[in-house]
């Protein structure tokens, strides 16, 4: 195995890059050997980075130990699901199975607009910039700037809302208070680019403590509320922040919280709830404000979470089923 070892450490970054992807360790072995001329067995490539991760004290990854056939199923359904329900969430007509059909046969749905078969596919290279982050060790704009790209692809050019990069005029959402509508502002574009600079450094001291559960509910609560209570992108904020606030959870090798798009209008009420308390971030403010409605947008993404938990118990029952031992 040493003899072995030693090839592949040369390669660890494109092995890692390559089964963030989602590529099984079959295909990998294949890669390296048209790559590099590297003849390895799956099960090598499997057995070292296995090796190098206990080595490294850190959790493996959700999908990890599961054959290779039914992981690259499990990584299809959560793309599949994730990309649905946060594009749906924002208006987005596809279906989950029109979804699922655009994404892995290339499929055109008649009578459905371009641009939502160019949403989910952005969404879709969006959630592989995410698994290309899982290694890195600090976010930097850029990063949010790419994912923002993605999901505003083939967006209209506009000096005043520009695709990758802090909104330049105020923005705002409309709910109900007291029987009356009201508009309620997000932070100014004046203070947009400090509050996401004291936003990026909070946000890095937090990746690596999703160690548990109910610290990764925790630490996804409050990267996605603040992020959505700044709203640094004139547009794209909530697909951004549903992104984002999974990196901490796939970092401790668990599944990503998915939001459904048939819970929308309660997840819409909670982030309602929690900016109506709260009111208008000022440069200066508290990047999150302790209030009930927080918890209570705690309790729904639980549930939420409960779908992924689900997914991946049925695919070790499969694999089970058949005598899989990875």
């Amino acid at each position: 195995m040493k003899r072995v070892a030693s090839k592949l450490a040369e390669h660890e970054h494109e092995l890692r890059a390559l089964r963030q992807s989602g590529q099984s360790y079959r295909a990998i072995a294949d890669i390296l050997a048209q790559r590099h001329g590297v003849t390895i067995s799956h099960n090598a490539v499997y057995s070292f980075l296995k090796v190098r991760d206990q080595n490294r004290d850190r959790p493996s990854l959700f999908w990890e130990g599961l054959p290779e056939d039914i992981c690259t199923s499990l990584m299809q359904q959560f793309s599949v699901l994730w990309t649905h329900g946060s594009t749906a969430i924002e208006g987005n007509t596809l279906t989950l199975g029109e979804t699922a059909r655009v994404l892995e046969l290339g499929l055109t749905i008649n009578g459905k607009p371009l641009k939502d078969h160019e949403e989910v596919y952005g969404h879709a290279r969006a959630i592989d910039l995410i698994m290309g982050l899982l290694q890195k060790l600090r976010l930097d704009a850029e990063d949010l700037f790419n994912l923002h790209r993605c999901v505003m692809q083939k967006s209209p050019i506009d000096s005043l809302r520009p695709v990758g990069n802090w909104k330049r005029e105020y923005n705002g959402t409309t709910g109900v208070q007291k029987g009356r509508p009201l508009y309620m502002e997000y932070a100014s574009p004046n203070d947009t680019p400090k509050l996401m600079n004291r936003w990026l450094r909070e946000c890095n001291r937090k990746l690596s403590t999703a160690t548990t559960r109910n610290r990764a509910l925790n630490v996804y609560a409050w990267i996605h509320m603040t992020f959505v209570r700044i709203h640094p992108f004139f547009d794209g904020n909530g697909r951004v922040a549903r992104l984002i606030a999974n990196l901490p959870l796939l970092k401790g090798g668990l599944p990503p919280l998915v939001i459904s798009a048939e819970h929308r209008a309660a997840y819409l009420d909670c982030l309602w709830d929690y900016q109506n308390a709260v009111g208008i971030i000022r440069v200066t403010d508290r990047l999150l404000v302790p209030d009930s409605s927080l918890n209570t947008f705690k309790q729904f993404l639980r549930s939420e979470w409960n779908q992924s938990f689900e997914l991946i118990e049925s695919a070790h029952r499969q694999a089970a089923a058949r005598g899989d031992g990875r």
